[in-house]
């Protein structure tokens, strides 16, 4: 998952928008500032560095990458404020606010998301440098000095909002690395405890054949299937095991019971006063399911429920179970809009929730999807794999 602190695609429009408007509104003073009453221009160089400073904060393409625009942007600034310095100083029209404004935005986003430690600090302090260095392109006999010194406050202002949003992604990225060693842990036991009941039926079998091997050898052949099928599910999930990590300290699960449990889950739910379903199409009571995958499932409804019942209140929800066009179990669990505003995000707190999810599902070789529907609800689809249709009515 990405260190940043998530935003909604609209939160991030509006910052865009924001970000545009106002660097043109200083451009405009920029134009004003520097509009003689003779109708001259009396500098044409904030009006041209200032544009070109705020399109390494704006050009759209991903390449230059963020490391070399802003080590071009502070070299281009420092070899033209220290050409004017040396060759050629001006006494007005030096700097423009469009120029600083933008490098110190582009500072601050250096700060916080370059992830190397010493290209950060190192492309900072050239940006920091090109700052508070610009007012001296008139030179220091006109009291541009003074100018310098006032930047190096926002400078200052910059650099600590930099490193507390490179703060807040560093808490946001070590929880999400906690929520998913987390999830695997859970899955780990839970697999132990399938391993553990395949393991523990084939032995019961292979004592029973070794039984009735001279009484009824015709019944041989069947505890031999039956054996060989459990230990192919128990290599399956030996596989997965081997992905995940371990603990002792745990609780027993039982496979087998998902439609079940579901089912109580879904009636504890709606206990509250919210209407909630569980829709189960025919299909998928015929098919088998991997244990793990069974408590993944569940797992899935267990989160969106809890989501809703956070962040939804008052909403209605449908849980489904069907089969998809893969062959694949879809579970969905979609709610209306809710009755009342929510303080957090209705897909989960902070988005943890919904990365432990995606990391059990996708443990299991599943897929998970989720996001708001037409009607100001949410939805969270996941996709798992079956073992086989049920033969007969056998479970």
């Amino acid at each position: 998952m990405e260190p940043d602190t998530p935003l909604s695609p609209a939160v991030r429009r509006a910052i865009t928008v924001s970000l545009c408007g106002g660097l043109a509104l200083v451009w405009l003073y920029d134009l004003a500032a520097y509009y003689d009453p003779q109708g001259r221009w009396s500098s044409w160089l904030p009006l041209v560095c200032g544009p070109l400073a705020a399109a390494t904060l704006l050009f759209p393409a991903r390449r230059p990458g963020p490391e070399w625009r802003a080590g071009i942007a502070a070299l281009i600034s420092l070899a033209l404020t220290v050409g004017l310095c040396v060759y050629a100083p001006l006494t007005s029209g030096t700097w423009g606010i469009l120029e600083t404004v933008a490098l110190l935005v582009l500072f601050a986003r250096t700060a916080r998301r370059v992830e190397r430690p010493a290209t950060a600090v190192t492309l900072s302090a050239a940006l920091a440098a090109a700052v508070i260095a610009m007012p001296l392109r008139g030179g220091t006999e006109h009291g541009y000095l003074q100018y310098s010194f006032v930047v190096t406050f926002t400078v200052g202002g910059a650099a600590g909002f930099g490193c507390y949003l490179r703060l807040l992604d560093s808490r946001r990225a070590r929880a999400v690395i906690s929520v998913r060693h987390n999830e695997r842990l859970q899955l780990a036991r839970d697999l132990h405890d399938f391993v553990a009941h395949h393991v523990t039926g084939m032995i019961v079998q292979a004592n029973a054949a070794l039984v009735i091997q001279e009484s009824s050898p015709e019944q041989i052949k069947p505890l031999l299937e039956g054996i060989s099928r459990a230990g192919g599910e128990t290599l399956d999930s030996m596989r997965r095991l081997v992905r995940v990590l371990r603990e002792d300290d745990h609780q027993a699960a039982r496979p087998g019971e998902l439609l079940t449990e579901l089912g109580r889950l879904v009636s504890a739910f709606a206990g509250n006063g919210t209407a909630a379903g569980l829709d189960v199409a025919s299909e998928v009571r015929g098919i088998r399911l991997a244990p793990e995958v069974e408590t993944s499932v569940h797992r899935v409804v267990q989160e969106a429920l809890t989501n809703v019942r956070r962040h939804a209140h008052g909403a209605d929800v449908v849980v489904r179970l069907e089969l998809d066009s893969q062959g694949r179990l879809r579970v969905e669990a979609r709610n209306s809009a809710p009755q009342t505003r929510a303080t957090g995000p209705v897909g989960g707190r902070g988005g943890f929730g919904l990365v432990g999810l995606r990391e059990r599902v996708e443990a299991v070789e599943g897929s998970l999807t989720s996001g708001r529907t037409a009607d100001g609800g949410w939805c969270v689809s996941a996709a798992f794999p079956v073992l086989a249709a049920v033969e007969g009515s056998s479970a």
